[in-house]
């Protein structure tokens, strides 16, 4: 018998059934995995979610597997080349804004201890279950704090759908599978 399953995830395509069922919605505290969702939704903006997760590969060889200390001390010439790989999503402003952002992300690391403490502090630790549309308060107060921190492309939407991700907020769909689980 198949699972019931969030209504936006494509059973046509196998990655999106193993992101579904693997990662979205799951709790997350690794910092170096936090980091990651939070720059493939920046550069979802304006973009498919399938773009963005069928080129999540060349995204991790590209940039370096995600890592933050790397990213932040990309200079022109790296972001030159990046303008040139065609396996991934070429806009010159979320690329410098992915450096921004790895910026921004050490110096959390640094105030906070941990990425990880600073998101899930805004609830205390624990996921709010919440499988509205639009971004709840939650979501408009992390992006004000990432904006003001520096951050670039953290609007309320992207930072919503990041928090989704990272099973901050719990937006499985009421019937999906995965909707009551807690890991």
């Amino acid at each position: 018998m198949e699972k019931k399953r969030c209504g936006w995830c494509d059973l046509g395509n196998p990655l999106y059934v193993r992101y579904h069922d693997e990662e979205w919605g799951v709790p997350c505290h690794d910092d170096q995995r936090l980091f990651e969702l939070l720059l493939l939704e920046t550069f979802q903006a304006g973009l498919s979610w399938a773009t963005i997760l069928n080129k999540r590969e060349n995204f991790r060889r590209a940039l370096d597997g995600f890592d933050p200390v790397k990213l932040a001390d990309y200079g022109e010439e790296k972001l030159t080349a990046l303008m040139a790989d065609p396996g991934i999503v070429r806009n010159r402003k979320k690329l410098e804004a992915a450096r921004t952002n790895a910026k921004v992300f050490l110096m959390i690391q640094e105030e906070q201890g941990s990425f990880d403490r600073y998101l899930w502090g805004f609830t205390g630790g624990v996921p709010v279950v919440d499988d509205s549309i639009p971004p709840l308060p939650l979501s408009k107060e992390v992006s004000r704090d990432l904006k003001r921190r520096g951050m670039r492309f953290v609007g309320e939407t992207t930072v919503h759908a990041f928090l989704q991700a990272a099973g901050v907020i719990n937006a499985h769909e009421a019937g999906c599978f995965r909707r009551g689980e807690r890991k």
